[in-house]
């Protein structure tokens, strides 16, 4: 997308009139829907008209009996056939038919320490691995195919909050309690490099489209780039009044979306860091931000229990409309 664009970009807000707000979405792969998470459910809406898409299963948890655990982090298979779930329940991911919301099956790890939930998921680019990282600081491999765990990456930080696979497939970068970012090698599971530079806990983090960047978002306010080859910091990003939940990447690589807990997303110019625009439509929290495929839409999950879908080229508002 361009370097200026309106202040006023229109949107589609979906009210989900939902207790813990919205916690992550997740565009498909072909960009015709958006995925989000409401309290145990998934639920799926047409990105257009940001009408909700009815479904056979409903993508519950039902976990061992428990269909009230809530869902943090869905991420959808490259190849748009499922939607991967990190539950709110002991090193728990749930994944799902994406066509017809039936439970495919559960990947669970009965590890000593794995007491509490996972936080994020995350994809491989070949749709063969998924990646889970937990409160407990837990950061597992698994195969899709099997739901079997293929690696376990030895953290030494008590929590793990969000995890993102570079474009080749190669680097797994995760986000942690101990202010850093880490990047794996995904075949050996051997540790590359510790991102250093943030001075509290890195909630999000995301590769640019070639991967030679990466883009993290922490509760210290500030939204960092750093050179994924040599692991040195690139920008450091100010404007935001409050922690920074969630960075994305534009499709071409040109703009950084950031959502944060001071209510607002803001986009950026990569290249030269420069502030482009505010949106500020949200009442609470921006716990998520997606651009779509082709860059034109951005959603973004809120605590206010909305999702909104950002028109990034008109600056007249479509239309809004509400599940109730």
């Amino acid at each position: 997308m361009p370097a200026t664009q309106p202040q006023d970009l229109s949107h589609i807000t979906i009210d989900l009139a939902i207790k813990r707000g919205v916690h992550s979405v997740a565009f498909s792969p072909d960009g015709s829907i958006v995925a989000s998470d409401m309290d145990n459910t998934v639920r799926l809406w047409d990105a257009v008209t940001g009408e909700e898409i009815k479904m056979e299963k409903n993508f519950w948890v039902a976990f061992q009996g428990n269909f009230t655990a809530d869902i943090n982090s869905i991420a959808f298979s490259p190849d748009g056939r499922m939607i991967a779930g990190g539950i709110n329940e002991s090193e728990v991911i749930c994944l799902w038919d994406a066509a017809t919301g039936e439970n495919l099956r559960f990947m669970k790890e009965n590890a000593p320490n794995g007491l509490h939930w996972v936080n994020t998921v995350a994809f491989s680019v070949d749709g063969k691995i998924l990646a889970s990282g937990s409160e407990d600081g837990n950061l597992y491999l698994w195969d899709v195919e099997t739901g079997l765990r293929l690696k376990a990456l030895v953290e030494d930080t008590e929590n793990i909050f969000s995890v993102a696979f570079s474009s080749d497939g190669k680097t797994l970068a995760s986000g942690n309690a101990g202010n850093t970012i880490r990047l794996w090698d995904i075949t050996t599971g051997e540790k590359l490099k510790t991102l250093i530079g943030h001075t509290k806990w890195v909630f999000s983090v995301a590769f640019s489209p070639d991967g030679r960047t990466l883009a993290s978002g922490s509760w210290d306010k500030t939204i960092r780039l750093w050179d994924t080859t040599t692991g040195q910091q690139l920008k450091t990003f100010t404007g935001h009044t409050s922690v920074v939940w969630s960075v994305a990447f534009s499709p071409d690589g040109l703009t950084l979306a950031s959502g944060s807990e001071d209510k607002t997303i803001r986009l950026w110019h990569i290249a030269t860091g420069a502030h482009i625009a505010t949106l500020a439509e949200h009442t609470a929290p921006v716990k998520s931000v997606a651009f779509s495929p082709d860059g034109v839409t951005l959603a973004s999950g809120s605590k206010d229990g909305t999702i909104r879908l950002w028109d990034l080229t008109s600056p007249m508002l479509l239309r809004e409309s509400t599940e109730e």
